[in-house]
């Protein structure tokens, strides 16, 4: 009895989401990898029939959020600076594929080295590749190769890593005005004082 229920005990810790944001993914590399094939995927379907994101509409997201940041956030403004200087790599054409649109950690559930299911479509659309695959790492940085090697050829990390500069400046806001940290350790400010240390 007592063996079943550790037996019980431990498939339940390998069941759940890939991880949170602002703590250590317990997830196996394996599971990254499930993550990565199951987005690859996603990104080979057709695309969807309405409009995603377009790129003259994120730049100047991209800038009226950065304005707000240096305004009112207390974040240094050289940070923000500097990630606005990395975020423009990913400003460029992209061939839209069928993306998430918000593909967190929270959005992906695993149990062991399987991907069981993917959560909140609302915002899936057409759109570049390198989006979901920063979304999903963002804050796992160390977790990227373990993702890519089960997406496979195409990825381009110095987009992904602009993508990462980008998301947290531009999400940085609405998680204030929403009660939310970003300041919480592991979380976009501490990802946005990572990209300091880049050359």
């Amino acid at each position: 009895m007592a063996r079943a229920a550790g037996a019980r005990d431990r498939r339940r810790a390998r069941q759940g989401a890939l991880g949170l944001l602002g703590e250590p993914s317990a997830a196996s590399a394996a599971a990254w990898a499930a993550a990565g094939a199951a987005i690859r995927r996603l990104h080979d379907a057709p695309l969807p029939p309405w409009p995603g994101p377009r790129l003259d509409d994120v730049a100047a997201e991209l800038d009226s959020e950065c304005a707000w940041l240096l305004a009112n956030a207390g974040l240094p403004a050289e940070v923000i600076r500097r990630n606005r200087e990395i975020a423009e790599a990913a400003l460029r054409p992209w061939k839209p594929v069928f993306i998430h649109g918000d593909l967190q950690i929270t959005h992906v559930f695993v149990d062991g080295d399987e991907v069981t299911g993917v959560i909140d479509w609302s915002e899936a659309a057409p759109g570049d590749a390198m989006f979901d695959l920063a979304t999903l790492t963002l804050g796992h940085e160390e977790r990227l190769e373990d993702l890519l090697a089960g997406y496979g050829d195409g990825a381009d990390r110095d987009v992904i890593r602009a993508w990462w500069s980008l998301r947290s400046l531009v999400a940085s806001r609405w998680l204030i005005e929403h009660g939310f940290d970003p300041d919480a350790p592991g979380c976009e400010f501490d990802v946005l004082r990572s990209r300091m240390q880049e050359p």
